[in-house]
């Protein structure tokens, strides 16, 4: 018995159809059925039912399935196992960032990742915090950097790398830039430019005005910290932002503190418990990188402006 014959009827049992199962596992039908009879000829019991235009499990067959798929896993645990003691990482990593961002930290960690692990394919994916954890959840990111309002998404694991007060950003003349404290219900009485709801920042805002009942108007939305803060230098509304955010436009706008939001907005990696040798790896290469910038603050690398993160 060998561990291809296995798989070829495993792959029939589910596809219920030997050409369709051929074309899963790349060989010919004939292929396949001929490795079937001769697992067929080594239990001595016909595992098919081939009289209808289905190939439908016999009671054999039904008890085999079972106990086939857990060979196969077992024989796939003793690979990764060896992997890992011998660090030959292989495969695939599917990695999402939030949209917009120039994180250097974690294009140094990928880097370094890829110089210790050629032969593992990385991907990276642009959307926004929302729709990131969505596709970790469902496995299809491996690990993502995203804006968030809580430590950890449920059912999620996190590493916190930035964690910031709100804050707004108004043009020097602003009724709101010659008060030394404001409170979100000052804010909620302007017209207000954030970010879309899906973000992390938006979350936070979103969250604390619902807290204290207040309704305020989005005037305009933008996904990009610059852009926020370009509308609210021109009068547009009270722009939002988280605090490193609005650091970069200290020079042409005031910036202040909202003093009764405490929720902070988080930038974190966020990955799925149970993880593979790869994307163990890939947080190892992540901790060591944003450990480096100080203050786990990731560094611009266009002269002092970056996402900082907290969409």
């Amino acid at each position: 018995m060998e561990l291809r014959q296995l798989e070829y009827f495993v792959a029939v049992a589910e596809e219920r159809n030997f050409t369709r199962a051929a074309e899963r596992v790349h060989i010919s039908q004939s292929g396949v059925s001929a490795q079937i009879r001769q697992l067929e000829r080594e239990l001595g019991a016909e595992l098919f039912d081939r009289s209808a235009r289905t190939a439908t499990l016999t009671a054999a067959g039904k008890a085999a399935l079972d106990h086939a798929r857990a060979a196969l896993a077992a024989a796939t645990a003793v690979g990764q196992a060896v992997d890992e003691v011998t660090g030959l990482i292989r495969g695939r990593l599917m990695v999402g960032m939030v949209i917009g961002c120039t994180v250097t930290p974690l294009f140094e960690a990928l880097s370094a990742f890829h110089r210790a692990h050629p032969g593992v394919e990385i991907s990276l994916l642009e959307d926004n915090s929302d729709r990131l954890v969505e596709a970790v959840r469902a496995g299809t990111i491996d690990l993502a950097l995203i804006g968030t309002a809580t430590a950890a998404p449920d059912g999620l694991e996190a590493l916190t790398i930035i964690s910031e007060r709100l804050v707004v950003v108004v043009p020097q003349d602003h009724a709101l830039a010659s008060r030394r404290r404001i409170a979100l219900r000052d804010v909620a009485a302007h017209p207000i430019v954030c970010m879309p709801p899906g973000t992390g920042l938006r979350t936070v805002f979103d969250g604390a005005c619902a807290a204290q009942s207040l309704r305020p108007g989005i005037a305009l939305q933008a996904g990009a910290a610059d852009a926020v803060a370009d509308l609210a230098a021109r009068g547009l509304g009270v722009g939002v932002l988280s605090e490193s955010m609005a650091a970069a436009h200290r020079d042409r706008l005031a910036v202040r503190t909202i003093d009764d939001v405490d929720t902070p907005a988080l930038l974190a990696l966020v990955w799925r418990s149970g993880q593979s040798p790869g994307v163990r790896e890939l947080l190892a290469h992540c901790r060591r990188a944003f450990g480096k910038t100080g203050s786990n603050r990731p560094r611009p690398a266009d002269g002092g402006r970056d996402c900082r993160g907290l969409r």
